[in-house]
């Protein structure tokens, strides 16, 4: 019986991609650093705020935290007055939360970002009470695809691994909803492929939204 889904947040309900490049831009061109492209953007992003400061930077500065840490914080700064310049709900998305709620079936974010950015970007472009957990990288709290910010999302609910979907676009969330108890749903509308989602355990593949609904209404008839 399938009580919950747990969402990723960025490629998955939240089209983030220009603000987020944009954001590490602004920071790289201040200290003297080439930009990064798109492209580069959706290779960078998937683990976290600080890991995408350093994949964005010269090899030869990736190991300096220290100095990661600080262009982080700058990151930081910029991102939370411009989160939402360019950042949109993917189509159908809030329509299929909406049906989600009505059906009696509750939501959570679990994403990579930091909780500081992700309590910025959820509030702006979410009804509030929509999800009832919104978890986000926390220190020392290991980030995923371990399974520690999954259960935090869960014990908010209420909720065991197994009534729960987790839905993403990387197989860094498959592996996470594996790694959880949980069934790995790979959304084909976010950044990463279908090759992917699936090497990485994707039990499920859905090319839109409201198939979401689908998948949890053909489970819980069983």
């Amino acid at each position: 019986m399938i009580r919950a889904v747990l969402f990723d947040l960025d490629g998955t309900l939240v089209d983030s991609l220009y603000d987020l490049r944009d954001a590490v831009n602004f920071v790289l061109q201040k200290h003297g650093h080439p930009n990064i492209t798109k492209e580069e953007t959706l290779m960078f992003i998937g683990n976290g705020n600080e890991e995408l400061i350093r994949r964005s930077l010269p090899e030869d500065m990736r190991g300096d935290r220290e100095y990661i840490l600080k262009l982080r914080s700058e990151f930081f700064d910029y991102y939370q007055n411009h989160c939402a310049d360019n950042s949109t709900l993917f189509v159908g998305i809030k329509e299929m939360l909406t049906q989600l709620k009505n059906e009696g079936i509750s939501c959570a974010v679990v994403t990579n970002k930091s909780q500081l950015m992700t309590d910025v970007v959820v509030p702006h472009l979410f009804d509030e009470n929509t999800f009832s957990a919104v978890i986000g990288q926390r220190d020392g709290v290991p980030t995923k695809p371990e399974h520690h910010m999954p259960f935090l999302a869960m014990s908010e609910m209420d909720v065991n691994p197994d009534e729960c979907l987790f839905v993403g676009d990387s197989g860094n969330d498959m592996e996470a909803g594996k790694n959880s108890g949980n069934i790995p749903v790979g959304v084909l509308w976010g950044y990463r492929d279908k090759e992917e989602l699936l090497s990485k355990g994707a039990r499920f593949i859905v090319e839109k939204p409201e198939q979401i609904l689908e998948i949890i209404k053909n489970i819980n008839q069983c």
